[in-house]
């Protein structure tokens, strides 16, 4: 027997790290992460359509029992304010189950590594808004609908309305950090 025909015996030790076989589970859990950060935030823009959609349904419902007067709302900025301000926390409300749920999935799939992907799933939602609301500016008015449309107008000058927006965004980019991170260190699975 030569040389290189005997059989040499190695430790558990001595193998390197490229020369180990690859486990079964270590792959499933490779597999499972490269999705899970779009598959959580496929989860996360879900729940804000669907959650938007019961609320805007409830609210129609209570609208039309209440015979509420939109003409009284647009002669009283008090009563004017008081609803945007409540829907406004009902829609940060919605933005904060919905991306804490997404982050929970991403964490959930991926087993480690959850507020990584829960970061994941906040930061593709903002890259897809700013993605959308670049479109729509560079379309212009040239398709806004809103504007063809008769809708009531409300007596509180712009620069008030440019305020609240931009605290209201301000507001909705920090909860849907918050959620989507607290949900993906939720979803992590335990060692």
């Amino acid at each position: 027997m030569t040389q290189e025909d005997t059989i040499v015996d190695r430790r558990p030790a001595e193998v390197h790290a490229d020369e180990r076989p690859v486990l079964p589970t270590e792959l499933v859990e490779d597999r499972g992460a490269r999705g899970a950060t779009f598959f959580g935030w496929l989860v996360a823009i879900g729940l804000v359509a669907l959650l938007t959609g019961i609320v805007g349904a409830i609210a129609a419902a209570v609208d039309y029992a209440a015979t509420f007067n939109w003409n009284d709302v647009t002669g009283n900025a008090g009563t004017a304010g008081t609803i945007g301000i409540a829907s406004g926390a009902v829609l940060l409300l919605i933005l904060a189950i919905a991306y804490y749920n997404g982050g929970y999935v991403a964490g959930r799939l991926a087993r480690t590594g959850g507020v990584r992907h829960g970061f994941g799933v906040w930061l593709i939602g903002v890259i897809v808004t700013a993605i959308v609301a670049g479109i729509g500016w560079l379309a212009g008015s040239q398709y806004d609908v809103l504007h063809r449309m008769s809708l009531p107008s409300l007596p509180i000058a712009d620069r008030t309305l440019t305020t609240g927006g931009l605290i209201a965004l301000a507001a909705a980019v920090v909860i849907t950090l918050i959620a989507s991170v607290l949900g993906g260190k939720s979803g992590q699975r335990r060692a």
